[in-house]
C-alpha cells in the first residue's frame, strides 16, 4: 500500500519546513523509524523519521525546497505499487470531475506541485545570481539563507554563519545587521540611539506564538521552595574527583533532572497533560532542557530519562546541547515534539530566582536560580548554607497546589539527601 510522506510539525508553532536533505534516495529500502530526511525548521535542523516501511518510491520535494506543514513530499510503498499520478483538469472526465472526492484530491496535488515548482525555480535564480557574484558562490549557506540573502539586498560573505563548518542558516540572515560606520567623535561628544525597528527572526516568532498559546490556555500557578544544596553540592565536588579521568562532569543541572525524574516516578500525575475530558499519560519520562541559542530558546527533552544513571544523564544532556548546535548531528523529532515535563536553569547568569513558561503539552517546568551561600537557622544555630531557589510553574488543570507543593518536596527531599540521586 503507497503511504504519503508529509512534512511533520515539530511542534505546535511550525508551519513550514525546509528540505536540507535527503538521507535515503528513491528506489532505496525504508524501515519505521529510520532517519530518512533532515527538515530545518525556524528553530534547528532536526531529523525526520519515517512511520512506514517500503521502497521510497518517489521524492516530490528536492532539497532546499521550503513547504508547508501537511504537504506530501514522497511516497513509500511496495515494489509494485503505483505512484499517485499528478493530474491536470484535461485528464480528468467529466463523470470524474464532478466527485467532490476528485476535486479535493487534484487541487491538493495541483497546490503541491505550484510549491514545488515556484520554490525550485527561485532557488536555482539565486544560485544563479550568487554564482555570477565571484566569491559568494563558494560561501558555505543553506539554499534558503542565500534566497533571504538576496530579498535583504545582504552581501552572503558579510554574514557569519553558525552552522556546521561555519554553514550560513536562515536565522543567521534573519538575525544580521550590516555595520555602520561611525564619524570619528568629537571632544563634546553626543550620544545618539538607534531607534530602528527590529524585525523578528523566524525562530523569535516561533517563540512568540508559542508563549502567547501557554499563557493564554493554560492557567499557570507557581510553587517556590528554597533548597539547601550543601550536601548535594559536597556530593557533586566527590562524583567529580572519581570520574575525573573520564573527562565527565556532574552539573547540578544534571543532579535536578535526576531529582525531578525521581519525584515523577512517584507523582506520576505530573507526567501527564490536559485533554479535553482527560489526563494523557506517557509511558515514559521525557524532561525538557531549556538551552539558549544565539538565535533564541529551544526545550529539546532527555528522552527516557527515567531509566538512567547520572553520569547517563550528564551524557546525553551535553550530547543533546551539542546537536542542539550542529555539532555531531541533528536532534530528532522525538526529542523536539515528545517532552513530557520541563527544566529551565539561569543560575549560570547570576539569576536568583524566576517562574518559567510551561511548554504545551505540559503539565510543569521547574525553573532554578543559582547556588549562593546564605545564612539560616539550623538546630538553633546560624550557619552558612548553600541555598537554591526552584519554582514549578504548574497546570491548574492537572493538579492544584497541595499537589504542586507535594511534588516540589519530593524533589527538593532528593537533592537535600544526594545519595537519592544514584
Amino acid at each position: 500500500m503507497i503511504t504519503e510522506v508529509t512534512m511533520p510539525s515539530m511542534g505546535a508553532d511550525m508551519t513550514e519546513g525546509t528540505i536540507v536533505k535527503w538521507l535515503f534516495k528513491e528506489g532505496d529500502d525504508v524501515n519505521k523509524g529510520d532517519k530518512i530526511a533532515e527538515v530545518e525548521t525556524d528553530k534547528t535542523v532536526v531529523e525526520m523519521e519515517a512511520y512506514s516501511s517500503g521502497k521510497l518510491k518517489k521524492i516530490l520535494v528536492p532539497e532546499g525546497t521550503m513547504v508547508n506543514v501537511g504537504i506530501v513530499i514522497a511516497y513509500i510503498g511496495d515494489e509494485n505499487d503505483e505512484i499517485p499520478q499528478l493530474v491536470d483538469e484535461t485528464s480528468i472526465d467529466k463523470k470524474d470531475s464532478s466527485n467532490p472526492e476528485t476535486q479535493i484530491e487534484t487541487k491538493k496535488i495541483e497546490e503541491e506541485v505550484k510549491i514545488t515548482a515556484k520554490n525550485n525555480n527561485e532557488n536555482n535564480q539565486i544560485v544563479q545570481e550568487t554564482s555570477s557574484q565571484g566569491d559568494n558562490s563558494r560561501v558555505k549557506a543553506s539554499p534558503i539563507a542565500r534566497k533571504l540573502a538576496h530579498e535583504k539586498s545582504i552581501n552572503i560573505s558579510d554574514i557569519p554563519g553558525s552552522g556546521p563548518g561555519g554553514r550560513i542558516t536562515k536565522n543567521d540572515v534573519e538575525n544580521y545587521t550590516p555595520q555602520k560606520t561611525f564619524s570619528q567623535p568629537s571632544k563634546s561628544r553626543t550620544i545618539s540611539i538607534d531607534n530602528s525597528d527590529t524585525n523578528l527572526s523566524s525562530m523569535r516568532q516561533a517563540i512568540a506564538r508559542v508563549t502567547v498559546k501557554s499563557k493564554s490556555t493554560i492557567p499557570h500557578y507557581y510553587v517556590t521552595h528554597d533548597i539547601n544544596m550543601t550536601s548535594a553540592m559536597n556530593f557533586r565536588v566527590q562524583m567529580n574527583e572519581i570520574l575525573a579521568d573520564t573527562n565527565e562532569k556532574i552539573s547540578v543541572n544534571d543532579m535536578l533532572l535526576k531529582a525531578v525524574a525521581n519525584a515523577l516516578i512517584k507523582f506520576p500525575k505530573w507526567n501527564s497533560s490536559f485533554e479535553e475530558d482527560k489526563l494523557k499519560g506517557s509511558s515514559s519520562i521525557n524532561i525538557g532542557v531549556a538551552m539558549a541559542l544565539e538565535e533564541g530558546l529551544i526545550v529539546p527533552a532527555v528522552m527516557s530519562i527515567e531509566n538512567m544513571s547520572l553520569s547517563e544523564i550528564s551524557k546525553s544532556v551535553k550530547d543533546l546541547s551539542d546537536r542542539a548546535r550542529g555539532i555531531g548531528g541533528n536532534l530528532t523529532q522525538d526529542e523536539l515534539t515528545q517532552g513530557t515535563f520541563g527544566t529551565s536553569n539561569l543560575g549560570m547568569f547570576g539569576t536568583k530566582s524566576f517562574s518559567a513558561i510551561i511548554v504545551p503539552p505540559n503539565s510543569g517546568i521547574i525553573a532554578v536560580g543559582k547556588v549562593e551561600e546564605k545564612p539560616i537557622v539550623q538546630d538553633g544555630k546560624i550557619v552558612i548554607a548553600s541555598i537554591m531557589n526552584a519554582t514549578m510553574s504548574a497546570d491548574h488543570r492537572v493538579g492544584d497546589g497541595a499537589e504542586a507543593a507535594l511534588f516540589m518536596s519530593e524533589v527538593q527531599k532528593n537533592l537535600e539527601n544526594p545519595l537519592n540521586l544514584i
